[in-house]
């Protein structure tokens, strides 16, 4: 547990101490986003996220380094830790050119296909998934090279639609991951549980710089990547019904707007609160403002994390 509080803490510091440094950056060089939920014109710095890889990606290497020189026999594999690695730079990369391109959706929704090869290249995770209502069911060469692409795509693409407000992504993140760490203990899935250590050091300090009212916005690359780690996690620690169920939420939201063409969900700002603005919510954040008659933003906010803590909760359950 102390190797887990030593890369929790590096990375958690890396983060906090380079977005001031980021966002003086970004406000310089006038690489800043309208906060849309706001009075007056708040522009807020864009593309938190590439802290968020950089503080992983260093924390990674870290850990690496931990096991070639300090500790041999750390029950932690290696390929895996770079393949993890591999799959959230390319994601990062991704996230990277959208924020500067505005790559169209359709095309950007595939491009995770790509960032997942790292996983399928070494075979990462177990072929064999427990169904319900059928069992064990065996894919072979299919789980490395259909159900894994489609995990990482899944799950970025979901942890990228449902955004759009202050703390958000990153606070359901940190729930989503809280819960499923709890899971890679229960299950002795130590690379997954150190890879999630990782990432939670790394969005907390986040967090701080994200909340409402946010001092920067993570941007695609950060929403890419969180759900990235955590479909890498899945599959490197074999929970897959725990990732399922973790992305639940996201899959309510990606219903709700599948008939609009996937719109952007965001709500009308009057007087401190935000309302629906269709007579027919557009997601799962406006469809919260309406049976609400209005909310705040960091009310939203925080009862949508209670909804992901509510299925973490039921994730973790099923492996009691």
């Amino acid at each position: 547990m102390y190797i887990i509080s030593i890369l929790f803490l590096f990375s958690f510091f890396i983060a906090f101490i380079l977005f001031p440094y980021h966002i003086r950056c970004f406000v310089r060089r006038k690489i800043t986003g309208k906060d849309m939920h706001k009075s007056g014109e708040r522009m807020v710095p864009e593309m938190g996220g590439m802290v968020i890889i950089f503080s992983f990606s260093l924390s990674i290497v870290l850990l690496i380094g931990w096991k070639t020189f300090l500790q041999k026999n750390l029950p932690v594999d290696v390929f895996s830790l770079l393949a993890v690695l591999s799959v959230v730079l390319i994601i990062g990369l991704i996230g990277i050119m959208d924020d500067f391109l505005n790559i169209r959706q359709k095309i950007k929704a595939i491009f995770p296909l790509f960032a997942a090869l790292p996983l399928s290249a070494i075979k990462a995770g177990t072929p064999t998934m427990s169904l319900p209502f059928i069992g064990q069911v065996y894919f072979g060469i299919l789980y490395p090279l259909l159900l894994v692409p489609i995990g990482v795509t899944g799950a970025s693409n979901a942890w990228n639609m449902l955004a759009g407000f202050n703390g958000l992504e990153v606070g359901m993140g940190i729930v989503a991951m809280i819960f499923l760490s709890v899971v890679a203990y229960m299950v002795e899935s130590t690379t997954a549980l150190y890879i999630l250590a990782v990432a939670l050091g790394a969005l907390f300090a986040t967090l701080y710089y994200n909340w409402y009212p946010a001092k920067v916005f993570i941007g695609d690359a950060g929403t890419l990547s969180i759900g990235a780690v955590i479909a890498c996690c899945v599959i490197l620690g074999n929970f897959e019904k725990a990732g399922v169920i973790i992305v639940i939420p996201h899959i309510v939201d990606f219903l709700i707007k599948l008939p609009y063409k996937l719109p952007k969900s965001f709500g009308l700002y009057k007087n401190g609160k935000l309302y629906c603005p269709n007579s027919n919510p557009v997601g799962l954040c406006q469809l919260i403002m309406k049976i609400s008659g209005g909310i705040s933003e960091r009310n939203l906010v925080l009862s949508l994390m209670g909804i992901e803590t509510i299925f973490g909760a039921l994730a973790v359950l099923v492996y009691l």
